[in-house]
């Protein structure tokens, strides 16, 4: 990697045909970093004077709140009223988040985190969207060496409540500059994508838009004969695994990175509250209602890259939707008991401290899965996000690791 200033990667952008939003107007989220919001409530049987007094406190609360959450902690020199837009912003619809990256785009980029300071030369960028099967109109973004032979292809999955123009974008960046062509898509209602934010009716059909979007790309003519490699980060990882299952003989091997075979017992909520999640999911499957800790806390160690999940503005940091924890939660349970027909090349990369998924899922993982191409890579003290929340040198290492790895396939394959 070269750290001295170059020019910009040139990038091409396609601006989305105007559509009219769709589906219900909730409230706004985003992970991994938590707001928190106010909530009006009604209470029966007070004394007229005891709830005029209420509601003038809770008037003076909400105002201060607002005042408070305009210049939200870490955003160091944002103009005040771009940050009081950003503050403010209903992202439930993708038009909305749209707005709010764009005009936050750059400041993004300048935060002071290894993967954005990194300088890279030679990489055409370009992003799009693109009307899938379903109707939904999907984010797509590639990131393509432009002086050199393209090795193979990587197809990256994001985690929950992600995107793929945020921290994936130095990611993408170093694996391009090694001569890979990386693609990303924001599922729907993640990101840029259409769809209501942070709701998964239904994790297959979530899978199915992946497969759809890649199948795509990988039809190329230009991509014809290139090795693909499937990438998945966190739920990205459950997301990769359910393409291979879809797909078995479609790939030729999968990097997962803190993978969600399984949910750590300290996010998942207790069995008798699941069930009652459960029950109300079929009601009232957009609702906001599933208890959930400060995922940013849990997953990033380094307490200054932490803050700078915030500059995440479109990412999604409320409470889980019903209708998505239950998908989730099935999904994982769904993982862990195919572990055995995972047969394609795959390494795992997990921080043994991850509190967020489980790393001795990834351990049997490894153990049950009948590939005999295999690599198992466990981080000591590493929390679960291993490729932005660490330290520096922690980052690159994994980092490493997997282009380490893609250059050994890329080889065997040439062989």
């Amino acid at each position: 990697m070269s750290s001295s200033a170059s020019p910009p990667p040139s990038t091409a952008f396609r601006s989305p045909p105007p559509r009219a939003a769709r589906g219900d107007s909730l409230t706004r989220g985003g992970f991994p970093c938590r707001q928190k919001h106010n909530n009006k409530s009604k209470t029966e049987g007070e004394g007229e004077e005891g709830r005029e007094e209420k509601g003038i406190n809770g008037r003076v609360a909400a105002a201060a709140s607002v005042a408070l959450s305009a210049v939200p902690m870490g955003w160091e020199g944002v103009d005040e009223r771009l940050a009081r837009m950003v503050a403010e912003a209903n992202l439930d619809q993708a038009p909305e988040r749209r707005r709010v990256r764009d005009a936050f785009r750059d400041i993004q980029l300048g935060i002071d985190h290894c993967l954005f300071k990194a300088q890279y030369s030679g990489i055409k960028i370009e992003e799009s969207y693109e009307v899938n099967s379903r109707g939904l109109e999907i984010f797509t973004k590639s990131w393509l060496p432009e002086n050199c032979k393209i090795k193979g292809l990587v197809c990256f999955c994001h985690g929950y409540g992600d995107t793929c123009t945020f921290f994936f974008e130095g990611i993408s960046k170093k694996l391009a500059s090694v001569g890979y062509g990386v693609f990303a898509m924001d599922y729907p209602g993640f990101g840029l994508s259409e769809g209501l934010h942070g709701y998964i009716p239904s994790f297959d059909s979530l899978v199915d838009d992946v497969i759809e979007c890649f199948s795509k790309i990988k039809e190329n003519p230009d991509y014809e004969g290139l090795p693909s490699f499937l990438f998945g980060q966190s739920m990205g990882g459950a997301v990769a695994l359910k393409v291979h299952f879809k797909q078995p003989h479609s790939w030729d091997g999968a990097i997962l990175v803190a993978p969600m075979c399984k949910m750590a017992d300290d996010v998942v909520p207790p069995w008798p509250v699941q069930q009652i999640l459960i029950c109300i999911a079929k009601i009232l499957p957009r609702e906001k209602l599933v208890p959930q800790k400060d995922l940013a806390e849990m997953a990033f160690k380094d307490i200054k890259k932490r803050e700078q999940c915030s500059y995440n503005v479109i990412a999604y940091k409320d409470k889980p939707r019903l209708r998505t924890a239950v998908e989730m939660l099935r999904t994982t349970q769904e993982i862990e008991h195919r572990l055995e027909e995972i047969s394609l090349p795959l390494i795992i990369l997990h921080g043994e401290a991850d509190i967020v998924t489980d790393p001795s899922v990834s351990k049997a993982l490894y153990e049950k899965a009948t590939s005999l191409d295999k690599k198992l890579r466990l981080y000591k003290d590493a929390y679960h996000s291993i490729l932005e929340g660490e330290s520096d040198e922690m980052i690159f290492k994994v980092l490493d690791d997997i282009i380490s790895w893609l250059e050994e396939h890329c080889c065997r394959r040439e062989n």
